[in-house]
């Protein structure tokens, strides 16, 4: 039985409010005011450290994929009031619907590092070469404390976006949140501290890591609470990465034209070229009909004419495309059991074989431009820098870290400075998860504070701006 009123409530984990509207208004306020949103302005979509405004950050993606979200979710309870709201319990529901896929998206991106996934692969490579030799040291006497310091291995080697998103709200932002709109945020089910299985049940949802073991018992709290199984989905995450990748369609082509990259026509023969090689005549006969009008323009006008005739098309069919699916596999989208999502299910569907046509395009000619790959590569020598410079804060012993956090001394000066430029936030996130070990055994502790001490450090870079790492790196390196 679908039951949203059980999925869409009050819960959170301080000071509920007493009804649903308000409690919902308070978690859009929550969300717009909090300074891990206002960073994605400064941070990476596709070109890094880009002065040119107009070309996308994470800030402007994230709004744009806001607002697709909040199409698909309105179309879809448009659809579902004609046969009738009660018999999903959402008469009163409305608002607590749409906004939730709204803010979802305004979030998904919020644990994303400075200089994009491609900093999150250079995280996951420090980690493993130097992160892990020390936490390998760790002595494990018995098979318990040998399976927990295997399953922080695999965490600390497993830093993805998605999960730090999870982390940034609960505990690095402490935005308190309704427990709906946290689990909505969780696009992968899988902990980063578990293994990977191909062919396991629901192993599309399992496919990436969602969250860390530092919020394992939190999250497992909020599943209980929301009726949602142990590696299942909250349906309207389904809505959110669909409105994800329907905004990426258009986009990195449009930035690409921008930079000067592409040219319109280049972009339009690429497509043109593209679908009369795979025999796609929807997509063709959309580009077709747009750049005919796009060049009855006069320049400049012609480059955007043809990228909003076109987004404008793509994203109305798109979404009603999606709406089809969401509706038609309703059960199993509310129980959070359909393994796949909602754009990639219909693989014979024209819809598809466009969005291939246009990812093809996007990967050969934007992402494996010499000139993105150049920044890309200097994103990695400025994090793995970072990672380089704050190492001494990992190869202190607890009780000297736990020295400095009392800004006593210790006989490394280099960290005495060091912590200096963490912040509090980070800092008493880490406090907190330490205070939590207090009835714990010596060695689980002392694994246990290692690890918190590694999500200290990758909170902190990983928190920072594009700008900010680039000058905190300068700064230590004596490079500028």
């Amino acid at each position: 039985m679908i039951d949203y009123s059980k999925k869409l409530t009050l819960d959170r984990e301080l000071y509920p409010l007493k009804q649903i509207d308000t409690s919902i208004e308070s978690d859009r306020g929550r969300i717009l005011s909090s300074p891990a949103f206002r960073r994605l302005q400064k941070r990476t979509q596709v070109f890094a450290l880009e002065l040119n405004a107009s070309i996308r950050t994470r800030l402007t993606h994230s709004l744009e994929v806001g607002q697709t979200a909040r199409f698909i979710a309105k179309t879809i309870f448009s659809k579902l009031k004609k046969e009738g709201l009660d018999k999903y319990k959402l008469d009163e529901l409305e608002n607590a619907f749409i906004s939730t896929a709204e803010m979802t998206s305004l979030l998904h991106d919020i644990g994303n590092p400075p200089f994009g996934h491609f900093a999150e692969q250079t995280i996951n490579k420090w980690m493993k070469n130097n992160a892990l030799p020390i936490l390998n040291i760790f002595e494990t006497n018995s098979e318990n404390i040998k399976k927990l310091k295997d399953m922080l291995a695999k965490d600390i080697c497993n830093y993805d976006g998605n999960a730090q998103a999870i982390r940034v709200i609960i505990k690095l932002q402490r935005l308190n949140l309704s427990y709906t709109q946290i689990l909505s945020v969780l696009k992968y089910t899988r902990g980063a501290f578990e293994d990977k299985i191909k062919d396991a049940p629901l192993n599309y949802l399992r496919k990436k890591p969602g969250f860390y073991y530092s919020e394992k018992d939190f999250i497992e709290k909020i599943q209980k609470t929301l009726d949602v199984k142990s590696g299942h989905r909250f349906p309207i995450t389904y809505i959110m990465e669909a409105a994800d990748d329907i905004s990426y369609l258009t986009a990195d082509l449009e930035d690409s034209v921008e930079k000067g990259i592409l040219s319109l026509d280049e972009v339009y023969n690429l497509i043109k070229s593209e679908c009369e090689k795979e025999g796609e005549d929807y997509l063709l006969e959309v580009i077709d009909d747009k750049y005919k009008k796009a060049k009855e323009n006069e320049e400049p006008y012609q480059f955007s004419m043809f990228f909003t005739l076109v987004r404008a098309q793509l994203v109305t069919s798109l979404v009603y495309h999606v709406v089809d699916i969401y509706l038609d596999n309703h059960e199993a989208i509310f129980n959070g059991e359909f393994n796949f999502a909602l754009l990639n299910y219909d693989t014979k569907s024209k819809y598809y074989k466009a969005i291939k046509i246009l990812e093809k395009i996007s990967l050969k000619y934007i992402y494996q431009n010499k000139d993105v790959q150049e920044l890309e590569l200097q994103g990695y020598a400025i994090v793995n820098g970072l990672l380089d410079i704050y190492k001494p804060l990992l190869e202190l012993n607890a009780d000297d870290f736990s020295a400095l956090l009392k800004d006593e001394k210790i006989d490394c000066f280099v960290a005495m400075r060091l912590i200096k430029r963490i912040s509090s936030k980070q800092i008493v996130a880490y406090k907190n998860d330490v205070k939590m070990l207090e009835n714990k055994d010596k060695e689980t502790c002392q694994i246990l504070e290692f690890y918190y001490r590694v999500r200290l450090i990758i909170d902190f870079i990983s928190g920072m701006t594009d700008d900010f790492a680039l000058h905190e790196y300068q700064v230590l390196s004596a490079v500028k």
